[in-house]
């Protein structure tokens, strides 16, 4: 079926090779099959006073935290980084099941869609509920109509029987026969849980599938101090000897990186996910400047899906720290998450031209669009665009939102769930989450050198 998006102002990409049309867009089949002016055949949406945009990729976050929001706290506040892990977040994914897995992935699709996100990239954990994890997430986000790029996340804190059945959960979601709208790589956690076995476990996994690995680096300084105390080196020259990164692996944080390591990471083409808000919270620090060009992106780490409100955070972040006023930056690695969509989606790592078809609104790219109810007060153009997102546009103005050419969103509200009905059912699994986590105590994991 046909579907035109009529007589909207389109904004053909939002960072680099930006264009700013008053035309329609016609979709057919999963893609876009046209934009300008013509016939409008099939169902029609009138988009007149509205921005139609490219939709948003969160590319890296954890779907899990969806039901820890104002979740009670009763131990001892946690003083640093490492202790924020053993005391919230490896309680929290030790507590979950499959109800609450589901839950947490409903919940967290459902308000990527309503922020105008159209593709996640999870990185999952729960050690006491391996097996059949990923099918759980991908499956609930497929009935919502979001795009996503599934992993299971591998370490070694919980002992090797779980250390080994991550690396088995990541095989076999990668081996199961693809839906159109989920896709996988290999999670690993990062280097301080990892050792060299499970490591080269999930390198080989990835290698055999043909993708990549989803890993933290650097996000602390106790990942450094443990690959020194361990090994001997750093944590990127570990990772790149492994042959865990490549231009099919996904970097997440890389705040705690030195110049030779920054220089690895774009020698071998690893897209980095940028996580301005959790840095922030974590108070890890932050990413001295976009570490790899054109393959830096943005994440949440888990703050939501809204990548209106990410991509804001880092850019008045940068801006405190010196970066350019010209908010071109920060749209670019928004623009970015589209080499994680083209890559998985759209002909392969190998595509000729990829970089000219992702997250953009052009004949033949992917069908993932937003339509924001925007009434400019002020000239919008190429030029002037990076300050409209930045000082103005945000995820209340999402009206519709397009998925592979199906309409997911329409006038705020999902069309293939009862969005009320998902928070009803969240709430009472959150309880029963939290009620979980009260038996559990901090986790005894501590890495070398901490």
């Amino acid at each position: 079926m046909k579907l035109v998006l009529a007589g909207g102002t389109v904004i053909t990409k939002v960072g680099q090779g930006i264009e700013v049309l008053d035309a329609d867009v016609t979709i057919e089949g999963g893609e876009v099959a046209a934009v300008g002016s013509g016939r409008r055949e099939g169902a029609v949406i009138d988009c007149s006073g509205c921005l139609v945009i490219p939709g948003n990729v969160c590319a890296h976050t954890h779907l899990y935290s969806a039901l820890a929001r104002g979740m009670p706290y009763r131990l001892e506040p946690p003083e640093n980084f490492l202790q924020i892990l053993q005391r919230v977040w490896w309680r929290l994914d030790r507590a979950l099941d499959e109800d609450s897995i589901r839950a947490s992935a409903l919940v967290g699709g459902m308000e990527a869609l309503l922020s105008g996100t159209t593709m996640v990239v999870d990185h999952h954990a729960s050690p006491r509920a391996i097996e059949g994890s990923l099918d759980l997430i991908a499956d609930a986000l497929q009935g919502l109509g979001v795009r996503s790029i599934l992993a299971y996340e591998v370490s070694d804190r919980d002992g090797p029987e779980r250390a080994a059945a991550g690396i088995a959960e990541n095989r076999r979601f990668l081996e199961r026969p693809g839906g159109r709208l989920a896709r996988g790589m290999v999670g690993a956690h990062a280097s301080f849980t990892l050792s060299d076995g499970t490591l080269a476990g999930c390198v080989e996994v990835a290698r055999d599938a043909g993708t990549g690995v989803h890993i933290h680096v650097g996000e602390d300084q106790a990942d450094q101090a443990d690959s020194q105390a361990r090994f001997g080196k750093r944590v990127v020259p570990r990772l790149v000897e492994a042959g865990a990164l490549s231009d099919r692996s996904l970097a997440a944080h890389c705040v705690h990186l030195d110049a030779d390591e920054v220089a690895l990471l774009h020698d071998t083409g690893t897209v980095v996910a940028h996580n301005a808000r959790s840095n922030m919270g974590n108070r890890v620090g932050r990413m001295a400047s976009p570490v790899n060009g054109r393959a830096t992106t943005l994440g949440t780490d888990g703050i939501g899906a809204d990548m209106f409100a990410e991509s804001r955070a880092a850019y008045w972040r940068g801006r405190e720290d010196g970066w350019p006023a010209d908010p071109a930056w920060a749209l670019g690695m928004l623009q970015n998450g589209g080499v994680l969509l083209g890559r998985s989606f759209k002909g392969g790592f190998d595509m000729p031209g990829l970089h000219d078809w992702i997250g953009s609104i052009n004949p033949g790219s992917l069908a993932d669009v937003v339509v924001l109810d925007y009434q400019s007060p002020a000239p919008l153009r190429p030029g002037t665009f990076g300050g409209h997102w930045m000082f103005g546009l945000s995820s209340r103005h999402v009206r519709d939102v397009i998925v592979d050419g199906e309409i997911v969103v329409r006038d705020r509200r999902l069309t293939k769930a009862d969005q009320d009905e998902i928070a009803a059912k969240a709430s009472v699994e959150a309880a029963r989450l939290w009620e979980r986590m009260d038996a559990i105590p901090p986790h005894p994991f501590t890495p070398e050198g901490a």
